[in-house]
This record gives C-alpha cells, structure tokens and sequence, in this order.
C-alpha cells in the first residue's frame, strides 16, 4: 500500500489535473490565476525507476496516450484523469494531520498507468546530484511556437508550510563579538531561556561594544551568494540580526528595514535590497543549494507549480519571473531551527576572536 504526507500525494494530484486539464494557467504575484496567460501541455514525462521513463502524451482526441520505449502501451481518456484527481484532491483535504496516509481507490488507477510510486525520483544533474525537479514537461509556448521539455518544482499549500530554505549547518552566519570578558561570555551563554537566542542577543549588544559580520560559516554557500551578487551575504547577514534580535519574521518587512537603514550604504536602497532579496528567494526556489557548488543555472527550468488550497494548480514560468519573485517575497518568513542541532547561538573563541553563530532558515506562510 502507498503512503505519503499531503505534500508528496499533492504531487500525484498535480500530475492527475494536468493531464486532465490538458493546460497550466500562469499564476499573478498573489497567486492568483491569470485567465490569459497558460501553456498547452504536449506531455509528462516521469520515470518510475532510473531509466524507465514513460511519457504521457495528450492527443487531440481527448485521450491521453501511454509511451514507453517509443511504443503506445495503453491509453486512457484525459477524463479519467480529471475525476482521479478530484477524488484525490477531497483525501488530502480531509486528512487533518500531515502524516503519512494513503488513498486506496486511487492506488488501482496509478497502478494501471504504469505510475507505481507516490514520489518519482527527481532526474540527476549533470554532477551527479539529484535537482529540485518534481516533475517534467513539455509544454507549447503560443508566442515563440516552441515545445521545449522543462523540469518544474512543485509546492502544496494543502500541508503544512513547506520551507524555502532548510536550515543546514551550511546556512549558518557567523559574527565577530568584541568587547566581552570571559566571565561575561560564560554568563550569555548560561542564558536558557524559552527566548534564550533572542536574550543571548540583547545581552551581546547590551555588554560588546563591536557585533559585525565575519563570514558564511560554508565556504560553498558564500561562494553560491556571490554568484547572485558580491555582497549578498553580508545584505543576508544583516537580515538574519533583524530576525534574531528585532524580532521580525516576515521577508517582506525585513526588506523594509533593510531599505530604511542601508546597512550597505547604496546609491539607491529601495530598488537594491529588494531586488537582491527576491533574487536570492528565486535562485533558491529554483536551482541553489547551499552546500553544493551551483553554477548559477535554474535546475526547475520550467519554472515552479503551487497548488493552491482550493485546489488550482498554477505556476510561475520563466515568462512572468517578476511576478514569482514577488510572490516568495511576499509568502515568505524568517524561521528558528534548533540551535543544538545545527550549533548555533552560543559564543566561542577562535584566533583570538570571540565569534557566534546564527542561522538562516525560511519558510513560506499560509
């Protein structure tokens, strides 16, 4: 029997209406549907083991045709796939937790289509890992004519939040502290409180009279930052002390006190640090992982799909970026992981430097 939480049966169902549909509409900056603007679906492909790829083709006649090696193996009516996805669309949403379920009546239909597991595993890049690919098409452009096959990475608002950014050990940011005594240190660190980070810090900038950025505690994550801009993880780690010491969670208003305070001294704020922001929102959507090399390319070339709590499926396409940007700026929100397990938020002393470290996580927002 085939279990999976909301997010992963959100992704059989993003499969199930787009067949059905025959067409993905593009989506506005709040995620709302843009009637004039979709992308007729010519096929998805999906490969249930590496190396034994299937194509589901859609055919005029309203049909949708089952590929393998070349050869028609079945075909089912594009209908089916529409009423598979509904059923499965009212098991996820009555399913109060986010723990892992299955959907009977839906098992015999993915069976029969040659699709015998909740999550395919995602192509391998070039170097070898595996990219934020969730599922891959190709798709009509009606204003250059061309059918290209991109890969897409798919979010569900039907579960919890998913997050943005996982924290790592590898997102951790680390600041210089001068100014404390050793006696001072050990008592800020003794600090264990249910706010302990957010108390740490006040105590840090009450008793230091210097807290400023050293460097990315992952040489691999600042080296991906400086593929987006120079300065992006110093703009980053000015972001991370208003969430940790101010208080502020949402990107959005972040962004603002970045633009009210330009920590970074630029000729024109407003325009920069949002600009900045989003951009490393999209490189990270799409493409970065912080502890691995990454050439600045989108792996999700295609672009993103969000189905939505209502159950539309949308995306967000190379062709209205701007409005994806805006959209994770927008849904977007600083998170605390666990501080012991990703060693943070303690002082210590290396190279005659008392250092700390915070981390970055960010998750999106109902």
């Amino acid at each position: 029997m085939l279990k999976g939480n909301k997010g992963e049966w959100s992704e059989i169902y993003v499969f199930f209406k787009l067949l059905g549909d025959g067409r993905i509409y593009a989506a506005d900056d709040r995620l709302k549907q843009i009637e004039k603007l979709y992308f007729p679906i010519v096929k998805i492909i999906r490969e249930e083991e590496t190396g034994t790829q299937y194509e589901y083709v859609i055919a005029d006649s309203g049909r949708i045709k089952l590929m393998h090696d070349g050869n028609c193996i079945a075909n089912f009516a594009a209908m089916e796939f529409a009423d598979q996805a509904r059923e499965l669309f009212k098991s996820i949403a009555k399913v109060s937790k986010n723990s892992a379920f299955s959907v009977e009546n839906i098992e015999k239909f993915m069976f029969d289509i040659k699709c015998q597991k909740i999550k395919a595993p995602p192509p391998s890049t070039e170097n070898g890992r595996h990219s934020k690919i969730d599922i891959t098409m190709q798709i009509h452009d009606p204003n250059t004519n061309l059918e290209l096959v991109r890969g897409f990475s798919i979010k569900s608002e039907l579960g919890e939040p998913p997050t943005l950014l996982n924290a790592s050990n590898a997102t951790n940011f680390i600041y210089e502290v001068q100014g404390l005594s050793d006696d001072e240190i050990a008592t800020i660190n003794a600090i264990g409180t249910k706010s302990k980070i957010k108390d740490r810090m006040h105590a840090i900038r009450t008793k230091s009279n210097v807290f400023s950025f050293y460097k990315v505690a992952d040489e691999t994550f600042e080296a991906n930052l400086e593929i987006v801009d120079s300065r992006l993880a110093e703009l980053l780690s000015y972001a991370i002390v208003h969430y940790y010491i101010d208080g502020v969670t949402r990107c959005t208003d972040i962004v603002e006190l970045l633009i009210k305070d330009n920590p970074l001294d630029i000729l024109n704020p407003h325009s920069y640090y949002s600009t900045k922001f989003k951009k490393f929102l999209a490189s990270v959507a799409l493409g970065m992982i912080p502890a691995t090399p990454w050439d600045g390319c989108d792996e999700a070339s295609g672009g993103y799909i969000i189905v939505t709590r209502s159950g539309k499926v949308l995306s967000y396409h190379i062709r209205n970026r701007d409005n994806f940007e805006e959209y994770l700026l927008q849904s977007t929100r600083f998170e605390k992981a666990s501080s012991g397990r990703h060693k943070f938020a303690s002082l210590y002393k290396t190279c005659d430097k008392t250092l700390i470290k915070l981390n970055m996580q960010i998750r999106f927002m109902r």
